[in-house]
């Protein structure tokens, strides 16, 4: 059968669905593959391209050409948007205390009230490097465990025991904050 045909009993017949699907799975997924670099990834955004040319089959033009191109495009353009949500920040993993030194102290300094910014560097470099670069990215730079772990290339449990211990450790090694008047 022709792509055009298969296209256009894609949603009716789940067997001509079936067919459409093996016909273009490896082209789809190479080419997520080719954008994001993770299997895992590069099989959800196929699936998501697969999803959207079902609810757009009636859509697609045959001027605009073929098939194979048209459903490349879908790919390739829900891969890049996938890469640029996934997009993490570098972290200078060497001197968290140049990080922390870099946020301007304002109303709301959470925990540092009364601890001068350069005195909590110092207290934060003298934690293990791990638990510091993690503290650092989850309270100054807002990353979830998630995106540290990605980061870091750690598993989840490993980021979440990173943070927790930092954090642990901070609190020990601050002396006592008081809310005195």
């Amino acid at each position: 059968m022709s792509d055009d045909v298969l296209l256009a009993g894609f949603g009716v017949d789940p067997r001509l669905g079936v067919a459409f699907v093996r016909r273009f799975q490896r082209v789809v997924f190479g080419i997520a593959l080719g954008v994001v670099g993770d299997a895992g990834m590069a099989e959800y955004i196929a699936q998501q391209a697969f999803e959207h040319a079902w609810r757009c089959a009636e859509s697609y033009d045959v001027r605009c050409g073929p098939v194979r191109t048209w459903l490349a495009c879908i790919t390739y353009d829900l891969a890049i948007d996938a890469a640029r949500t996934r997009r993490i920040v570098p972290v200078d993993s060497d001197a968290p205390h140049r990080l922390v030194a870099s946020v301007t102290p304002g109303p709301k300094r959470c925990a540092l009230a009364g601890e001068s910014t350069a005195q909590f560097g110092r207290t934060l470099a003298g934690l293990p490097a791990e638990q510091a670069r993690a503290v650092v990215m989850a309270a100054v730079h807002g990353m979830t465990a998630v995106e540290i772990a990605d980061v870091e290339e750690v598993p989840l449990a490993t980021a979440k025991s990173r943070i927790r211990a930092g954090m642990a450790n901070l609190h020990s090694l601050l002396p006592a904050q008081h809310d005195d008047p």
